[in-house]
């Protein structure tokens, strides 16, 4: 069996693990953390859980290929059924709310409702949606690839979505800001504006609306915490490793190839059963490089362009690696929770609330709160409370980094949980007074659990940028490979996902060997 090293076990690697497992390969993930996901992860304080990684899941359709993936990875099971939240957001304005629907003539006729002077801009948001109803991620082999079942994107699935083709050249040079600027109507602006992060194109705007109504993006029960472990559980049950609180600190390279890995010397334990999560520990950061071990194929899921700075005493020098250093621009977030004495079930499941003055956080300005209410979700807080999430996006990472140097980080994350709990307050009066638990990730987090570049979980896709798909395999450093969300834009799960599948084929590919997915 040729054994192969596997850095992380977020969604990549462990995809990547359990193909190449069930292909024949001898697998082990070494992972940082103690627990699997990387990015994809949820957190609990005193009984309050803080889902921190997975808001919705695309590829949760089974009418999409991709979905066909998440079964395969064992990502989706009968634990884990699939919710798909309608309204997608409401916006609360006094005793009257707005809402976003998945059905997009059930959002025309609410937002005609609420705004008649915005007929045409509501049409045409309407009409683009339409349009991207059938716009997804393509699943193919990679060429060349022995294997006894292909899969392809068929002739039907690629004419579906030749009506977004104009759209997508249109949009994408298109602020999202701009385009939600020719509503009129404030409160439309305010809800749209929840979507995503404001400094993408409007593409990813309409595209991840058009998903929504398509039957797509949907929960599945347990969140994060759930489908990362069933990963983790099939890739296991296949024989393969996992190796928690190893933090590799270089691969190993010689005559150009890559050999295998050094652990840190303080590397601790050998384990397929994670010990509980918690955030508050640097226990398995070490620059010290310690064990080395030996593999035929080396496998970088970490954030690519993290690893390619920290992993490499000579860094591969791949014209797409210089590229990825010049082009992409990350995305951040703040993530602030609140445990609730209080049961908010009667909010609804994603509400936004239109602040009567901007929030600031990190140097950003925010005119909305998009605030995640588990009043309704299990074991998501004690009976009859609440946990309420809210994430921050933006460019933070420097202004973070620059309070941790001047010794005010943890002065600066308390003054902005208690400000964001008085701006809740003011518009949730139940959280007044109830609130028992708080905590808050920033950038600084992420980069430090996930070992992200800046902190960040996507790339930014903006009017500026172009679409990007990085290949799988070195070419400066034979027996080398990557994946990751950062290996196409903008990242996220189904790119992680995709990318893990693709590294595995292609290692499959190179060594002659049939890819030979798990039964499922």
């Amino acid at each position: 069996m040729k054994s192969v090293a596997i850095i992380g076990a977020g969604i990549a690697g462990l995809a990547a693990g359990t193909y190449l497992q069930s292909s024949g390969f001898d697998v082990t993930i070494y992972e940082q953390h103690l627990i699997p996901g990387g990015l994809s992860t949820s957190w609990s304080r005193k009984g309050y859980l803080f889902e921190g990684g997975m808001h919705w899941l695309t590829g949760s359709s089974p009418k999409l290929a991709l979905n066909k993936v998440w079964k395969e990875v064992g990502a989706l099971k009968e634990n884990n059924p699939i919710y798909n939240r309608d309204p997608i957001y409401t916006l609360i304005r006094g005793q009257k709310q707005l809402r976003l629907f998945r059905d997009v003539e059930k959002l025309r006729e609410e937002f005609l409702a609420w705004s008649p002077e915005d007929r045409p801009a509501i049409n045409r948001l309407c009409s683009h949606i339409k349009k991207f109803r059938n716009v997804h991620l393509l699943v193919n082999d990679v060429p060349g690839l022995k294997t006894k079942s292909h899969t392809r994107a068929s002739l039907k699935e690629l004419l579906a979505m030749v009506p977004a083709g104009i759209p997508t050249l249109l949009l994408s040079k298109k602020s999202y800001i701009d385009y939600v600027a020719q509503f009129k109507n404030e409160d439309i602006r305010h809800l749209l504006l929840a979507v995503i992060g404001t400094r993408y194109n409007a593409l990813s705007f309409v595209y991840t609306l058009g998903s929504f109504a398509s039957g797509d993006s949907g929960y599945p029960e347990g969140g994060s915490l759930r489908l990362t472990q069933n990963m983790a559980d099939t890739f296991t049950s296949l024989g393969g490793k996992i190796v928690y609180r190893a933090k590799v600190e270089k691969v190993a390279e010689k005559n150009g190839k890559a050999c295998g890995i050094y652990l840190s010397k303080k590397n601790s334990s050998s384990s397929n059963t994670p010990s509980s999560l918690n955030t508050t520990s640097d226990n398995f950061n070490n620059s010290d490089t310690g064990e080395f071990v030996p593999a035929e194929y080396i496998l970088v899921s970490q954030d690519t362009r993290s690893a390619i700075e920290n992993l490499f005493e000579n860094p591969p020098k791949d014209a797409w690696i210089s590229k990825m250093k010049k082009i992409v621009k990350t995305e951040q977030n703040m993530f602030v929770c609140l445990g609730v004495k209080a049961n908010l079930s009667n909010y609804p499941r994603c509400f936004v609330l239109p602040l009567e003055k901007e929030f600031f956080a990190a140097g950003l300005s925010f005119g909305e709160l998009r605030i995640n209410n588990y009043a309704e979700y299990k074991n998501h807080s004690p009976e009859n409370c609440t946990s309420l999430t809210c994430l921050l996006l933006g460019d933070s990472y420097k202004w973070w980094k620059e309070k941790k140097e001047r010794g005010t980080y943890k002065e600066e994350k308390d003054k902005l949980v208690k400000n964001f709990t008085e701006v809740v307050e003011k518009y949730v009066p139940e959280v007044k007074g109830n609130v028992e638990v708080t905590d808050i990730a920033t950038p600084l987090t992420y980069e430090r659990y996930c070992s992200s570049f800046e902190g960040s979980w996507m790339s930014v896709w903006d009017t500026e940028a172009s679409m990007f798909t990085f290949p799988a395999k070195c070419t400066s450093i034979s027996n080398l490979y990557f994946a990751g969300e950062r290996m196409m834009m903008p990242g996220g799960l189904p790119i992680a996902v995709w990318s893990g599948r693709r590294a595995a084929q292609t290692i499959c590919k190179d060594s002659g060997t049939i890819f030979t997915p798990p039964n499922v």
